[in-house]
C-alpha cells in the first residue's frame, strides 16, 4: 500500500507554522523587508565599526536581521521537509537560500571589519553588551582565518551551491529511489525508505526482515556511485575552504567550529571502536542466541531480544509517556515541553515525500519544530523525547541568549536529547519489579539510545574519518571504495559476531549526516556527557536538577570543556566517556542476567 500523499494526511498529524507567517503573501513581505534591512545595515555601518557603540549598535541592528531571516528560513525549510516531491516548497526553499545567500554576502564586511579591532576595543563591547560576549570570542578565534571581503562576500553567495550536496541527497532518498515491494508466504509487503528504516529492520520475522534487508538494498545499490559523487562534492569543497582558510587539515578546519581539538575527537570514536565493540558483541550473541539464528547478521541487529514483549504506544498515549519521563527535571521543564501536543510542534504524519528520520529545529522567538513519522512502536517515544530534549535546550538557550549566542557547540548539541532518553528508560523501569518488564526497558535503552547514538552514529563517525583522510591526502573516491570502507569499520566494531556482507557495506547510503562536517561522533560525545549527568542527577536529585538546567541554558556563552562542567561533567579526560562504556557493560550483564532468571 503507498503513502499518502501530503494533502491526504490529516491537520491534527501536522506542525502549526502559523506562529511563522499565515500565508506565502505575508512571507514575501518580509522578504522584501531583509532586503532592506540589509541594504541600510550596509549603509550604516560598512566603514563605521571601529569603537565599541559603533559595535554594539550594529550587533543589535544584525540581531533584528537575523530574527527576519530565521522565520523566512525555517517557514520555507519546514513546508520542503513534509514533501520533497512539491514543486511549491521546493520553489519557496530556493527563493529562500537565495535571500539569505545574499543577506550573507552583504554582511560579509561586518565579520571582517569588527574583527580587525584591537582586542581591547572588543572586549569593552561586552562591558557594554554582555549578551554579545560569545560573538566577541568568535571574532577574536576567526581572525586569524579572515578572507579578503570580497572572498567572504562571494563565498556567502556560493553557500547554496556549496551546500546543494545534501539536498541532492535527501531529495534523491525521499523522492527518487523507488524500493520494490516484496513478498513473504504469499503476502506482499510495500517497501519504501521510511518503512525500512520505520519498521523492516525491527521486524521479528526473520524472513520479512530479510527480504525487506535485500530489496532496500538492491535499491541503494543502484544509486552509489551517484551518491558517491555528490558527497565527494561536499568534501572535496570542505577541503578547499580549509585550506583557503590556512588550515593544514580538513579535521582541524570543521573541529575549529566545535572548539574541539582532534584529540578530543579521536579519542571518542577510538575508545568506543575498541572498548565498546567488544560489549556489543556479547549483546549480538545474546540476541542470536535468543532467536536461535543460524548466524548474525547486519539485517538483524536492530531486533528486540524479545519481539513478544514490545508494547505498541499510539499517539495518543504519547503524552503520558513523555510527561512522566521528563518529571525529574521538575514542573517547570515538565509544562514547557508538553506544550509540543497542544501547540502542534510536532509533524507526526507519515506521507509520502516526507524527510525521513527526526529532527528538531527552533526558530528564535517562535516555538520549537518537531520533525519524525509516527508507527505506534516503543522507538517513537524515544525518537519524540530525544528531539523535545533538544527543543527544551533551544527554549532555554532563547530566553538566556541572543539569537547571535543561542547555538552551542556542535560537541554539545546532543546532550540534552539522549539525556531524556536516559529519563524515559528510568521512568519505564522505576514502575516495576517484574524481570521481564525491567529487561525491556534495559534493551531498549541499550537500542534506543546507545545502539542509535554510540554504535550506529559513531561508526558514520569512524566512516567519515577515514574518507576525509583520503581528502586530506588529495584523493577521491567511488561507490566501492565507500563500500570498502564502510565495511572495513564495520567488521572491526562487531568482529566475528557479525556478518558484515556487501549489502551492509551500503549503510553509508542511509544518513544524511555525512553532509554536516564533523556531527556524526558528536551523538556519542553528547551522551557521553548526558549519561554522566544523569548518573549524578539519580545520586543528587535537587542539586544536580538545577545544574543540568543551567546547562541547557548556556547557548554559546562557554566553549565545550568549560560547558560541560557546569552540567559537572569533566571530558577534558577520558574517564566519563571510560565510565559510560562501563555503563553500558554493566548494563548488558543486567541484560543477561534477567535474561537466565527469565529461562
Amino acid at each position: 500500500m503507498a503513502l499518502p500523499s501530503r494533502k491526504e494526511v490529516p491537520t491534527d498529524l501536522t506542525w502549526d507554522l502559523s506562529a511563522l507567517y499565515p500565508n506565502d503573501a505575508a512571507w514575501e513581505r518580509d522578504l522584501t523587508k531583509l532586503a532592506t534591512e540589509v541594504s541600510k545595515f550596509q549603509t550604516d555601518f560598512t566603514d563605521q565599526l571601529t569603537t565599541p557603540e559603533q559595535l554594539v549598535a550594529a550587533l543589535t541592528a544584525l540581531e533584528a536581521i537575523e530574527q527576519k531571516a530565521t522565520f523566512i528560513e525555517h517557514y520555507a525549510f519546514l513546508q520542503q521537509a513534509t514533501d520533497m516531491t512539491d514543486p511549491h516548497y521546493n520553489e519557496l526553499l530556493t527563493k529562500a537560500d537565495q535571500a539569505l545567500a545574499q543577506k550573507d554576502a552583504k554582511l560579509a564586511f561586518f565579520t571582517i571589519q569588527a574583527a580587525n579591532n584591537s582586542a581591547e576595543t572588543l572586549e569593552k563591547v561586552i562591558q557594554l553588551a554582555p549578551r554579545f560576549a560569545s560573538v566577541i570570542r568568535h571574532l577574536k578565534q576567526d581572525k586569524k582565518s579572515l578572507l579578503a571581503p570580497q572572498t567572504e562576500a562571494t563565498l556567502a553567495l556560493l553557500s547554496p551551491t556549496l551546500n546543494a550536496p545534501e539536498n541532492i541527497y535527501t531529495t534523491a532518498r525521499a523522492a527518487d529511489m523507488e524500493f520494490l515491494d516484496f513478498e513473504v508466504d504469499g503476502k506482499t509487503y510495500p517497501m519504501s525508505f521510511v518503512l525500512y528504516e520505520n519498521t523492516y529492520q525491527y521486524h521479528p520475522n526473520k524472513e520479512v526482515r530479510h527480504r525487506a534487508f535485500n530489496a532496500f538494498s538492491q535499491t541503494l545499490k543502484k544509486y552509489q556511485d551517484t551518491l558517491a559523487a555528490t558527497y565527494y562534492t561536499k568534501v572535496a569543497s570542505e577541503k578547499t575552504l580549509a585550506t583557503l582558510r590556512g588550515y593544514d587539515s580538513v579535521f582541524d578546519y570543521l573541529l575549529s567550529k566545535q572548539e574541539v581539538s582532534c584529540e578530543l575527537f579521536d579519542r571518542q570514536i577510538d575508545l568506543i571502536l575498541n572498548e565498546l565493540g567488544p560489549v556489543m558483541q556479547q549483546y549480538a550473541r545474546l540476541i542470536q542466541q535468543a532467536h536461535g539464528l543460524e548466524q548474525m547478521t547486519f539485517a538483524d541487529l536492530q531486533i528486540d531480544l524479545d519481539p513478544d514483549f514490545s508494547p505498541k504506544v499510539a499517539l495518543a498515549d504519547a503524552p503520558s509517556y513523555i510527561k512522566e519521563a521528563v518529571a525529574p527535571l521538575g514542573k517547570n521543564y515538565q509544562d514547557m515541553v508538553m506544550e509540543a501536543f497542544p501547540k502542534r510542534w510536532v509533524d507526526f504524519a507519515l506521507n509520502a515525500g516526507k524527510e525521513t528520520g527526526g529532527f528538531e529545529t527552533t526558530p528564535y522567538n517562535a516555538h520549537p519544530y518537531i520533525l519524525m513519522s509516527w508507527t505506534n512502536e516503543l522507538a517513537d517515544v524515544y525518537t519524540l523525547v530525544h528531539e523535545l530534549g533538544h527543543a527544551g535546550q533551544a527554549i532555554l538557550t532563547m530566553q538566556n541568549n541572543s539569537i547571535l549566542g543561542c547555538d552551542p557547540s556542535m560537541y554539545l548539541i546532543e546532550a540534552p536529547s539522549t539525556f531524556n532518553e536516559l529519563l524515559l528508560t528510568h521512568s519505564l523501569t522505576a514502575k516495576t519489579s517484574d524481570p521481564r518488564t525491567k529487561r525491556f526497558a534495559y534493551t531498549k535503552m541499550l537500542t534506543n539510545t546507545f545502539y542509535h547514538n554510540f554504535v550506529t552514529h559513531l561508526l558514520e563517525a569512524a566512516f567519515q574519518r577515514e574518507v576525509y583522510q583520503l581528502v586530506d591526502q588529495g584523493k577521491t573516491f567511488d561507490g566501492a571504495k565507500l563500500c570498502s570502507i564502510k565495511k572495513q569499520v564495520l567488521q572491526k566494531f562487531w568482529g566475528d559476531a557479525v556478518v558484515i556482507d556487501d549489502r551492509a557495506a551500503l549503510t553509508w547510503m542511509r544518513q544524511s549526516h555525512y553532509y554536516m562536517g564533523l556531527y556524526s561522533y558528536t551523538y556519542s560525545a553528547g551522551l557521553t556527557i548526558a549519561t554522566q549527568a544523569f548518573l549524578k542527577l539519580l545520586a543528587e536529585p535537587q542539586k544536580e536538577v538545577a545544574a543540568w538546567v543551567d546547562f541547557l541554558k548556556l547557548g554559546d556563552q562557554l566553549p565545550p570543556l568549560e560547558a560541560a562542567k557546569v552540567a559537572g561533567v569533566d571530558i577534558s579526560t577520558e574517564t566519563p566517556l571510560k565510565n559510560t562504556i562501563a555503563f553500558l557493560a554493566q548494563t548488558v550483564e543486567q541484560i543477561k542476567e534477567l535474561s537466565t532468571q527469565l529461562d
